[in-house]
């Protein structure tokens, strides 16, 4: 082993600075979501806001029915009519993608929902029996009673001042309604987060092992998590207590957990320096050391302390200490090929330099699998949460959305893995974790059926 690898003494310097994963334990991070997922659901004092989706998960989803499903975010609107089989897998029998609304110029409120409605008419039209229609709309909205949402605020991509303080649903409802169109009885608003849970409803089996969704037993299927790890972090489970605003009944309704904000007990010397860089201090303090959005620049943060501290040594040290930001594209490219030479990082090495390259990924693996444990609590808590898993032929079922979880470099091994830990360490929780495709839109479609 090369003097200038030292693993004991990259170790030291992640415990000493706070942000090594084994100053954490396990056991404790579950209990400590558990309860503050408790003080939301009361509306006492939490870091989570455990916010009602109004929106009950259709135990098995009905086959043969059609919705029509559209997904709104970022710079896009798409919509689908979808037709459940007998299976109650979602089939898309059309689907079309435009430029979302206020994107190409400002537009006011009736030319905003005017051009919703161009997009979702012919598709509920072409069909004579679209029995709801699920809205999944990716920007901040209050949910209402009525499934509906209240706009807060649009992206900066999104130019439409006028459409804010409205209530999505009926604004849609009443441009079709114009059109003389009949409008089904449900339009549903939900975020990215009680899709990917939905989706789950429709692609994930009842016994998780691809098998039919319902056995020759008719055994009860489990419940569904959904669960975000991407750009953002967040959870959303089915939960039958709500005690803050007064909802407890054997039909679950979905809570979204926002779990992005959780407030951990473990935050280290360098996690608080990078934090107080963010436009955000104090906030989004799980987020920022799991999700995508901020690996790269929390492990910059934590690369330049240990060049300074001298721990870390290349002839180029002072081109990395003047980086402003270090994209976690960028350094998942490098961990996937460290050898290359390539990218903003790998250009930083010379042919002599292998021990640097060593360290760097070293660091980088201990800041993952540290993430990976605290993102891994906040699932198990859900999954305890949901009341479900003791029956080995009913998993819980997790569905999964997100590159970070996909594709960054040992996020998902290390997930997984303490996952499993948390789930059997008193006795044996059964569950089953599975990406979901196009989540957004098929989790739409089961949300037009959940009223």
């Amino acid at each position: 082993m090369s003097r200038n690898f030292d693993p004991d003494a990259l170790s030291e310097f992640a415990r000493h600075y706070g942000f090594h994963y084994d100053v954490c334990d396990p056991e404790t991070l579950v209990r400590d979501v558990y309860i503050d997922m408790e003080r939301g659901l009361k509306g006492q004092s939490s870091s989570l806001a455990m916010i009602p989706a109004y929106i009950s998960p259709v135990s098995q989803v009905p086959p043969g029915k059609t919705v029509i499903a559209l997904d709104a975010g970022g710079t896009n609107l798409r919509v689908a009519l979808v037709k459940f089989d007998e299976q109650g897998r979602a089939q898309s029998e059309a689907q079309e993608k435009v430029p979302m609304p206020g994107t190409q110029g400002r537009v006011g409120k009736k030319e905003f929902f005017d051009r919703i409605a161009d997009i979702a008419a012919p598709l509920i039209e072409r069909s004579s029996g679209v029995e709801g229609i699920g809205f999944c709309f990716s920007y901040p909205m209050n949910i209402t009673e009525d499934a509906d949402g209240v706009l807060l605020a649009f992206s900066k991509e999104v130019d439409a001042p006028d459409v804010i303080g409205s209530a999505i649903g009926k604004g849609l409802r009443e441009a079709l309604e114009q059109r003389k169109i009949k409008t089904p009885e449900h339009i549903v608003l939900l975020n990215d987060t009680v899709a990917t849970l939905l989706s789950g409803l429709a692609s994930i089996p009842s016994d998780g092992e691809g098998g039919k969704a319902v056995d020759t037993y008719g055994a009860k299927a489990g419940p569904v998590i959904g669960f975000i790890l991407g750009t953002g972090f967040n959870t959303a489970y089915p939960e039958k207590s709500i005690p803050k605003i007064g909802f407890s009944s054997e039909t679950p309704q979905i809570v979204v957990c926002e779990t992005g904000n959780f407030v951990h007990r473990y935050m280290g010397i360098l996690d608080k320096e990078y934090d107080a860089t963010t436009k955000n201090p104090g906030a989004y303090t799980l987020e920022k050391v799991s999700a995508g959005a901020y690996l790269g620049p929390l492990t910059l943060h934590i690369l330049k302390q240990a060049v300074k501290d001298g721990l870390l040594r290349f002839d180029k040290s002072d081109e990395l200490l003047a980086m402003p930001i270090l994209q976690t594209k960028d350094l998942n490219h490098f961990l996937h090929a460290p050898l290359s030479g390539g990218g903003v990082l790998g250009s930083l090495f010379g042919p002599l330099e292998q021990d640097a390259i060593m360290s760097l990924c070293y660091l980088a693996s201990i800041v993952t699998e540290r993430g990976a444990m605290l993102a891994a609590a906040v699932v198990a808590a859900a999954v305890k949460k949901s009341g479900g898993g003791f029956e080995p032929s009913s998993p819980v079922r997790i569905a999964v959305e997100g590159t970070t979880y996909m594709i960054y470099k040992g996020m998902r091994t290390a997930l997984e893995s303490y996952l499993h830990t948390m789930l059997v360490n008193d006795k044996p929780i059964f569950y089953v974790i599975a990406p979901v495709e196009q989540a957004s839109l098929f989790g739409a479609a089961v949300a037009a059926l959940s009223r």
